[in-house]
């Protein structure tokens, strides 16, 4: 119970300075370009937060059932839709600071940016044993036992094929020794392929 309220009492604390540090961005466009245009200025923001969440939202909606269609995961199309609700929300509201994080949210070429903010946020508070699995990707095969190991890197030079010197010789062969046939003159190869 003492947890959910240092949670709580946190939240409550980020709204009150959210909502302070709008209040004080508000008042100090207004005495710089005057009330009028400064609420003018705050209903356009709205406006343009509805089309772009209209914009990008249907959009993100599209991915995530065509996802669901095809069986895929969703992955960073549900990050997506997360962050465009967010963002449209932020804008929607009346504000400057929250026009600004919303519109980071909305536009496409920015919303990697706060991915990745968010990202590294909660992954940082997530424990350790609730981390999923870590996949290797590999490119080197390696033989051991049964199965082949992937490993990145280069992959190993084969070596020169090795060249057994003699003559080549028809017959049956018993440990190395012609037992049937005779040897076939001038079948004398010096390298691989009969190269010198």
């Amino acid at each position: 119970m003492d947890r959910t309220h240092r949670v709580g009492s946190r939240i409550r604390l980020a709204v009150a300075l959210a909502a302070a540090v709008e209040v004080a961005v508000v008042v100090l466009v207004a005495g710089w370009i005057g009330i009028g245009w400064t609420l003018l200025a705050m209903l356009a923001t709205s406006a343009l937060g509805w089309v772009l969440l209209a914009r990008q939202g249907t959009r993100a909606l599209a991915d995530l059932r065509e996802r669901a269609r095809s069986g895929r995961a969703p992955g960073r199309a549900l990050g997506d839709a997360g962050l465009i609700a967010v963002g449209g929300l932020l804008m929607v509201l009346p504000g400057f600071v929250g026009d600004l994080l919303g519109l980071l949210c909305l536009l496409p070429p920015t919303r990697f940016l706060v991915r990745g903010l968010v990202a590294r946020v909660l992954a940082d508070r997530i424990p350790v044993a609730l981390r999923g699995p870590v996949r290797v990707r590999s490119a080197r095969v390696e033989e051991v036992e049964v199965q082949e190991v992937w490993r990145p890197g280069p992959q190993p030079r084969a070596a020169r094929p090795r060249v057994i010197e003699g003559e080549v010789a028809e017959g049956q062969a018993v440990d190395g020794q012609v037992v049937e046939g005779q040897a076939v003159p001038g079948a004398h190869r010096d390298g691989p392929a009969g190269r010198p």
